[in-house]
């Protein structure tokens, strides 16, 4: 089987040579693990430094945003025959000792997507955060009829069957909501496995602004008034 692990990243020199060293040593039994580092427009070394690791780099010329990352991720996984795939951060806020967690609720085919949620009883998520992801997940819920805990976490792992019915047309952050919308249009089982996010100053300042969740938020209202049939 093969497991495609796939990075969105912009502008992620500092930090990306690192997490790519974590990644080259996940090895689980039964998969061939292919990483591929997904370079959108970005203006500093992050490719150069993604490509001295041996690693596959696809470059956009522009940026894009996560949604178009993912989406060029997801499409270069699909046309290389991928059983799996998992979409991992490039800011160092993931573990990828998660990853084979994250993953074998799909290998004992018990869902077609998972979830890793940060949002779990000791969580050390900061408070503004957790009422933005809170404000998320109730949005999702309402729009899609989709609940879980941890909407915006980009942790995450589809199977063949998602991959191949998934269709993401979003290019921003609200990316992370048409995953949800995609899963429940196709009856996807979906599972949540808690994981520990490691958060530093780097990644905190990386994330989501909560200014623009407002901004996102609308967004998918209106794609929800236009795709009403």
């Amino acid at each position: 089987m093969k497991l495609f692990i796939i990075i969105p990243a912009f502008n992620e020199e500092k930090i990306i040579g690192s997490v790519l060293d974590g990644l080259k040593k996940v090895r689980i039994n039964g998969l061939k693990i292919e990483i591929v580092v997904i370079n959108d427009g970005s203006i500093d070394r992050t490719a150069e430094k993604a490509r001295k690791k041996k690693i596959i780099v696809i470059s956009h010329f522009i940026n894009r945003g996560l949604g178009g990352a993912l989406g060029t991720g997801i499409e270069y996984a699909k046309n290389n025959k991928a059983d799996l795939i998992v979409t991992f951060d490039a800011d160092g806020q993931h573990n990828p000792g998660d990853i084979e967690k994250i993953i074998m609720p799909i290998l004992k085919k018990r869902a077609d997507m998972v979830i890793g949620s940060r949002l779990t009883r000791n969580s050390e998520m900061p408070l503004d955060r957790k009422i933005i992801n809170y404000g998320a997940n109730l949005i999702n819920f309402l729009l899609w009829g989709v609940w879980v805990t941890d909407t915006q976490s980009g942790l995450r792992a589809f199977s063949k069957k998602a991959i191949e019915g998934m269709e993401i047309k979003m290019n921003k952050m609200e990316v992370s909501s048409e995953f949800l919308k995609e899963a429940g249009q196709n009856k996807l089982r979906i599972k949540e496995v808690p994981i520990k996010a490691i958060y530093t100053e780097y990644s905190k300042a990386k994330g989501q602004k909560n200014i623009n969740s407002l901004s996102i938020f609308a967004k998918l209202i209106l794609h929800k008034l236009v795709n009403i049939k």
